[in-house]
């Protein structure tokens, strides 16, 4: 049943790698978006998102009458770039599927889920993932652009957040928690995604037997500090 496995996670949002840790980054072109930063920290602070620090994850589970015989997977971007304009109240960030890691040990448990894939499996998702669902050739990013929608100056706000994802842009409200000090910011929260709004069929086989489910659970938590 190994190969039922490994197309458990195929519609995730997110690819990984086989061994859990992300291949070197290819060269990105600059963003459209990121060029209105540099303008405008000619006038306002403009925080730069750090990598290191900032984390979104991606929880896929299966289900089906046969679901005991696959895995819930998670996905996580640890190499997240964009920037912040708080008095704005404005994001933009993106991170590449192709650096994407599968299956962390502590990610796992962090979701609450008790067993874990072997490198095969990972490996089968990671391929399946870039080249047969997500043509991350194609479509190598994703895109993220956040507005202040609502609760300015209130620690829980609501951000309109744009999901660009393999073509396909999506627009929802996000309660966001939003935490400021030493001239930073963090940003973290929680929301669903289906992967039918982005023109992905959540993959089944055996009939239906065992699917994907069309939610995906992300988790974001987003730090951003001054330039320099």
């Amino acid at each position: 049943m190994k190969p039922i496995r490994t197309y458990l996670a195929l519609l995730v949002l997110v690819a990984g790698c086989a061994s859990t840790t992300a291949p070197p980054p290819a060269p990105t072109p600059a963003a459209p978006a990121f060029g209105w930063y540099r303008d405008a920290a000619r006038a306002q602070q403009v925080l730069r998102i750090d990598a290191a620090l900032s984390l979104i994850t991606v929880t896929v589970r299966r289900g089906g009458t046969f679901a005991r015989m696959g895995h819930d997977h998670v996905v996580a971007s640890r190499s997240i770039e964009g920037f912040v304009a708080p008095d704005a109240g404005r994001a933009d960030f993106r991170f590449r599927l192709d650096q994407m890691t599968v299956d962390e040990t502590d990610l796992r448990t962090k979701a609450g889920l008790a067993t874990q894939p072997d490198p095969d499996a990972i490996a089968g998702t990671r391929t399946n993932m870039l080249t047969r669902v997500l043509d991350a050739e194609r479509f190598p990013l994703v895109e993220l652009h956040a507005e202040r929608a609502a609760g300015k100056g209130d620690k829980v706000q609501t951000l309109r957040l744009t999901v660009t994802l393999h073509g396909v842009s999506r627009t929802l409200d996000v309660p966001t928690t939003i935490e400021r000090g030493a001239g930073g910011l963090t940003a973290s929260g929680t929301f669903i995604l289906n992967q039918s709004d982005f023109g992905i069929t959540p993959m089944s086989v055996m009939g239906g037997a065992l699917t994907v489910q069309d939610p995906m659970e992300l988790a974001f938590r987003i730090v951003a500090a001054p330039q320099g």
